[in-house]
Formats: structure tokens, sequence, C-alpha cells
């Protein structure tokens, strides 16, 4: 398949002008044209975005949740899930101290629990039993604070601290099985 280049008829060329086109046009024409790849492109940077609650159901109701007019039962989770799904929650709306949440949509790590929450991922039990062990975390690394919040709130504490907090607090919580 031979492209040629069409220049408009307004554009006056020169002689060397011409020549420049004619060698390119030579030069494409011997590159061996290449097929679509069959599998999507994959960037070597990195991976493409996915939401916050990817790998987990998203909640829907039943025949008889709509009958009765109720949101649909939460998707059952583990604790470990739970700290996870926080974690990715500040990840993807961001993190912040002082608050719960604001208009951008930022959340504390207790918000970002109680977001887990509302989007219908596990109990109000299974948060308890998250920060009960995020609380053992803490106490075990040498920062003794009387809540989670006090943690986040402080000046010291960086996303970061926060992410590697909920990660401890998950891979503690899958190593006692609860």
């Amino acid at each position: 398949m031979s492209t040629a280049l069409l220049l408009p008829r307004s554009l006056a060329l020169t002689p060397e002008g011409a020549a420049l086109v004619a060698e390119i046009e030579r030069y494409l024409a011997q590159l061996a044209t290449t097929a679509t790849p069959a599998v999507p492109y994959v960037c070597p940077l990195g991976s493409t975005v996915q939401p916050w609650n990817s790998g987990f159901p998203v909640p829907r109701p039943t025949l008889l949740d709509r009958l009765a007019h109720r949101p649909a039962r939460p998707v059952p989770v583990t604790v470990a899930d739970h700290l996870r799904l926080a974690s990715r929650y500040i990840s993807a709306f961001g993190w912040l101290q002082g608050a719960l949440w604001d208009s951008a949509g930022r959340v504390c790590l207790l918000g970002a629990q109680a977001a887990v929450l509302v989007h219908g991922y596990g109990t109000p039990d299974t948060a308890a039993w998250a920060r009960a062990q995020v609380m053992e975390v803490l106490h075990a690394t040498g920062r003794p604070v009387s809540s989670p919040d006090q943690y986040n709130d402080r000046p010291t504490t960086r996303q970061a601290d926060v992410h590697l907090l909920l990660d401890r607090a998950a891979a503690r919580t899958q190593s006692l099985g609860l």
C-alpha cells in the first residue's frame, strides 16, 4: 500500500522541497507496515486506573429488597478487606486532616471507613473490628494515641503513614484470621 503526500495547490514547492518530499515518501514506503496488536496496549510505566472497589461486587438490591423498599444488603468483606478498601478509597479521593470529609471528596481515616460502609461493603461490626486492629498496630509500633483519628490529625502524619498503618493492620488481621 502506497500513500502519497498530498499538498494543497496553493502551496508553492521549490525543487528542493519537492525532492525532500519524494525522499520522505521513498523512506516511508520502505518501512514495514505494522499490524494492529490483538491485545490492548499496556503502558510499561504503570497500569490503568482502577475503581477503588475493583475486585469486589457492587451491592445490588434483591427482589425482596426492592419490594420492601430497603437498600441492598452489604457485601460481606473481611476486616482486612475493609481496611484495604479504606486505603483504596483514600487513594482515589484524597486524604484530609481535621474533618471527616470536605467538599472536594477528600476523607480522613474515619471518613474512609464510613465511606466504605456507606457504599455497601461490610457491616458496622466489621468497621469496629478494623478500628480495633488499627489501634493495636498503633500501640504495637510505639504510637500511643487514644484513637486512630488522633493519629490521623497529628501535624506530623502524612498520607503515606495512613496507608502504611492500614496495610499493617490488614496484614495483622489476616494473619489472625479475623
